[in-house]
């Protein structure tokens, strides 16, 4: 989720605490607070070449897998050079040759070593067709080294082709199409992939609250959603750093959506320490409050008034 979203939801969520009307004082078992429910991940995927967008697989709410192709840019250059520079790796040809002209070689260089030996060539002529032997045998090892930088090439071919092809990142649907074929892309995001399983509660505290609730507490999230159940949620994340302009500070939950049936952008409410949301609004205690009522002094009875005689 990028900065701009969550600003929004820092506003929405400030807003809804204070139309609930929540007193920093409440017990944090009791008192209700407003959330949101959002998508775990948001990605906008672009791509990483420039290109003229050819096809766009998906369109706005489809559900998408991750690594899934969504869109491809025309590729017809890429294509083309990937052909070529593949049936340039399978060629054979020119290494049988140079396999042949060097078994030549050594037949012809064992042939005047004996005649050598006979003084029938002179060594002047050994060392010639000793020369030919060393070039045969460097052509050989010079079309194997070609033979491998082609495929090589094919590698990154391939690579250039899997940039013309745009999958998605994560597992989710889409948002939002930006693009349609046709059109020119370069630095703009294509589409919006949002994950919703699980989905992201983000709630504002009040500061009275902070302390009282760690990560991996549960609590009940009631979405404001018809037929919607209460589902459980689980801390994943708490703020260190408190707004003294609000006097909150925020908790995020993992809220488990395994089908997909609840969807992201939901308002909800949800109650920590109870897990039906049952407990009735009571009041904490104020601070430096006696808390044993055993300390507390009695209210003194009224006394009769004194008659003057």
């Amino acid at each position: 989720m990028n900065h701009a979203n969550t600003l929004n939801i820092g506003s929405i969520l400030v807003g809804a605490t204070l139309v609930l009307g929540i007193p920093t004082g409440w017990a944090q078992s009791s008192a209700p607070l407003a959330c949101l429910i959002g998508p775990d991940q948001v990605a906008e995927v672009g791509t990483p070449v420039i290109g003229v967008l050819e096809t766009v697989e998906v369109d706005r709410g489809d559900p998408v897998e991750k690594g899934q192709v969504i869109a491809r840019l025309r590729a017809d250059v890429e294509r083309a050079n990937a052909g070529v520079v593949r049936s340039r790796a399978d060629a054979q040809a020119e290494l049988r040759a140079a396999i042949a002209a060097r078994d030549l070689a050594v037949q012809r260089y064992e042939r005047a070593k004996k005649l050598k030996d006979q003084n029938f060539i002179s060594a002047q002529g050994l060392d010639q067709v000793r020369s030919e032997f060393i070039v045969a045998n460097e052509k050989v090892t010079q079309t194997r080294e070609a033979l491998l930088t082609a495929a090589e090439e094919v590698s990154l071919t391939q690579a250039q082709l899997s940039q013309r092809i745009v999958r998605s990142p994560i597992k989710g649907v889409i948002v939002e199409r930006y693009v349609n074929p046709g059109e020119r892309v370069e630095d703009r995001p294509l589409l919006k992939v949002a994950a919703i399983t699980p989905l992201r509660v983000e709630v504002i505290a009040p500061t009275a609250m902070f302390g009282s609730i760690r990560k991996g507490d549960e609590a009940s999230v009631h979405p404001e959603l018809p037929g919607a159940k209460p589902t459980t949620a689980k801390v994943t994340q708490i703020d260190r750093v408190l707004d003294p302009a609000s006097n909150t500070f925020r908790i995020r939950l993992i809220l488990p959506n395994d089908k997909g049936e609840l969807p992201a952008g939901l308002r909800c409410k949800v109650h920590f320490g109870s897990a039906d949301g049952s407990a009735a609004i009571t009041p904490a205690p104020a601070a430096g409050a006696i808390e044993d009522a055993s300390l507390t002094v009695p209210a003194r009875r009224r006394q009769p008034p004194v008659v003057a005689r």
